[in-house]
C-alpha cells in the first residue's frame, strides 16, 4: 500500500484502535491484534477514502478553474466596427 506512516503515527493509531475496542465493545485486544486491524484498514478501506478525497479535490479545482475562466472573460473589451 502507498500509505506511509511514521512509527509514532502507527503507534498512536494502534492505541486508538485498542481504546476503541475497549470502550465500544468491552473487549481488550493486544497490540498485535490492533496492528493487524490497522493493516486491514490501510489495505482494504483506506484506498476508498483516498479516492473519494482525490475526487473531492478534482471537483474543487474544476470549480475554481471555472470561476477563474469567468473572471478572465470579464476582461474582454468590446470591438467597435
Amino acid at each position: 500500500m502507498f500509505i506511509k506512516l511514521t512509527k509514532d503515527q502507527q503507534q498512536l493509531m494502534i492505541s486508538d484502535i485498542q481504546e476503541f475496542f475497549l470502550h465500544e465493545r468491552d473487549e481488550e485486544i493486544s497490540e498485535f491484534a490492533a496492528e493487524r486491524f490497522l493493516f486491514f484498514i490501510k489495505e482494504s478501506l483506506a484506498p476508498h477514502f483516498y479516492n473519494a478525497a482525490v475526487l473531492d479535490a478534482k471537483h474543487v479545482l474544476e470549480q475554481q478553474y471555472s470561476a477563474l475562466e469567468e473572471e478572465i472573460l470579464t476582461l474582454e473589451r468590446p470591438i467597435n466596427k
